[in-house]
């Protein structure tokens, strides 16, 4: 789970009529908690979209152990995102991004199908960055000015956008480029 200055970013795909999804590897007995900061983070009256929050079912000790000892906190995220797209038709991927701050949700988000152009991490700085272009770093202010792009505004009709989401404008042209190798003669 990642929050930080994006909330006019989440904000914004919201009203483009995308639905967020919270996860966290964090044991169940941290729900009200967790929940409680969800609510509870406000940046100028921006505040985060309403999702449900998914948290492991296991103890404090084991979610504990799993994230912290096995330093494996993506099991958790793979079965519960497989689960909740289990739930649609085989040929329909209910996640259209993902945003994290670490390898393991990346990992996570790549297991159940998440176009690696729609998956954002947070480095530390608070950076955002796209994880097919990774040498490009933005921010979610940028973000925020490319969101009709990156999150096309969802209507009742089919968005041709959305026959092949994976050959979007935005997904397409950001398909990095060959390795040259100078040595060898062209």
């Amino acid at each position: 789970m990642v929050i930080c200055a994006g909330y006019e970013s989440f904000s914004l795909i919201s009203r483009n009529g995308y639905k967020f999804l919270y996860c966290s590897a964090r044991a169940i007995g941290m729900a009200d908690m967790t929940r409680g900061y969800l609510q509870w983070v406000n940046d100028g009256g921006i505040i985060l979209p309403r999702g449900p929050l998914m948290l492991s079912p296991s103890s404090l000790f084991s979610a504990f152990h799993r994230e912290v000892i096995e330093k494996k906190p993506e099991i958790f995220k793979i079965e519960c995102l497989t689960d909740i797209k289990n739930l649609f038709q085989n040929n329909k991927q209910p996640f259209y991004a993902a945003f994290g701050n670490r390898v393991n949700d990346v990992f996570a988000y790549k297991e159940v199908g998440v176009p690696l152009c729609r998956i954002f991490t947070v480095n530390p700085k608070g950076e955002l960055i796209q994880e097919q272009t990774k040498g490009n770093k933005s921010s979610y202010g940028r973000l925020s000015e490319l969101v009709e792009h990156v999150f096309p505004l969802l209507s009742k009709e089919q968005n041709e956008a959305f026959v092949m989401p994976e050959f979007s404008s935005f997904c397409y042209w950001r398909q990095p480029l060959p390795e040259i190798n100078l040595d060898e003669p062209l």
